[in-house]
């Protein structure tokens, strides 16, 4: 049918130059990407379904309005890399350099970024329910208005880091420090709370 995604299901692609290539509304099904050069890549409308990333270069590819569903990506390279209104739903990054990073926008639920350094990206309206940033970097880190309830933040590093405005539902606030943090009145009642204060008008 004319307009129909390109459909691709496992596949292994290993060692592929695809660099300043453009990738417009593929699916990919259980694919193994292994050393390859995405590296200026505009990929558009793509969705990656359960996909594994290994050693692949992402530096300066633009993603846009394209998920990353339930994949592993793994020591991977993000330097310079837009991802403007993407999905990455169950994603794991593993040993990843994920800075400079330019994210504008998306769905970041459930994506587990353990021990990722994201110092001094902004992530300003994200959705990152569910999302678990164990022993992550977020310092310096914009994140007003962002989703994060239910996150899991422990011992993640938020030094210097902005959540006025960010959903802290069903975050467990005695675990999260917040020293040096930006947070608005309401944050700071929660944050009270939890650590035995009675709030009070």
């Amino acid at each position: 049918m004319p307009g129909e995604a390109e459909r691709r299901v496992g596949e292994r692609i290993s060692g592929a130059d695809w660099a300043l290539d453009e990738l417009t509304r593929v699916h990919f099904v259980g694919c193994h990407f292994d050393d390859v050069d995405l590296s200026e890549a505009t990929i558009t409308g793509c969705t990656f379904e359960e996909c594994t990333f290994g050693v692949v270069k992402f530096n300066a590819a633009t993603l846009l309005r394209s998920a990353l569903v339930g994949c592993t990506v793994r020591r991977c390279s993000f330097f310079d890399t837009t991802l403007a209104e993407c999905k990455l739903a169950g994603t794991q990054f593993i040993d990843c350099e994920l800075r400079p990073l330019q994210v504008r926008g998306g769905d970041w639920s459930y994506v587990l970024l353990r021990g990722q350094d994201l110092t001094g990206t902004d992530l300003t309206g994200l959705r990152l329910r569910e999302a678990d940033l164990t022993e992550a970097d977020l310092s310096r880190v914009d994140l007003r208005g962002a989703d994060l309830s239910y996150a899991r933040l422990h011992h993640t590093a938020l030094a210097g880091a902005d959540l006025r405005g960010a959903d802290l539902t069903g975050v467990a606030m005695r675990e999260v420090d917040l020293a040096g943090v930006r947070i608005d009145l309401a944050q700071a009642a929660l944050f009270a709370a939890a650590h035995g204060a009675e709030v009070t008008a």
